[in-house]
């Protein structure tokens, strides 16, 4: 299968997944080697097609939501999987998580986070130490972006966060706001 037809099937077996696919499985599917599939997802962004790649493989950006807002929050390590489960089940999907560092700026990892078993991944990957929560270099304060289908949403997710104590205070020095009436 020539390049174009193989980028083709990549693009509708991304569009039929439920999940992340990794490259190698794609590999496997299109009779070719990782890198190939590697090459072909950059020339399809390049092209403009949403496709990001996480821990667990690629996967296409849907339009999830109309609404989106960053929160700031502080909690303890053992309350991540609490905060992540609350953000899902008021219907947000956590797009990432940032840090805002004093020396070295915005640090940001994508997430991609929209179900409680892409928490349980998630919590999974971290427990099992396979790297450390971004939050340990800022004292356990840290962002999400959240999608959500509306503003109402949102509002109930940072209520819901307030409730638990979970959202911090911004500083003025932070470049971040947390809703679309202090953009």
């Amino acid at each position: 299968m020539n390049g174009e037809i193989r980028r083709s099937e990549i693009l509708q077996r991304l569009q039929r997944s439920e999940k992340p696919l990794s490259g190698s499985a794609l590999a496997k599917e299109c009779g070719v080697s990782r890198q190939v599939i590697v090459q072909d997802i950059a020339l399809l962004r390049a092209q403009g097609v949403g496709i990001t790649p996480t821990h667990r493989g690629y996967v296409l950006e849907r339009s999830t939501g109309t609404a989106t807002r960053v929160f700031k929050v502080i909690h303890t390590e053992e309350e991540v999987r609490e905060e992540m489960t609350l953000i899902v089940d008021e219907g947000g999907y956590l797009k990432d998580v940032f840090i805002y560092h004093k020396v070295y700026g915005v640090i940001r990892g994508e997430l991609n986070i929209r179900s409680r078993r892409d928490v349980e991944h998630y919590m999974t990957e971290i427990e099992a130490g396979k790297s450390r929560l971004l939050s340990r270099s800022t004292s356990g304060y840290h962002y999400h972006t959240v999608v959500a289908d509306s503003e109402e949403i949102l509002d109930a997710i940072q209520e819901k966060l307030w409730e638990k104590g979970f959202l911090a205070p911004l500083q003025p020095d932070e470049p971040v706001h947390f809703g679309p009436e202090e953009a």
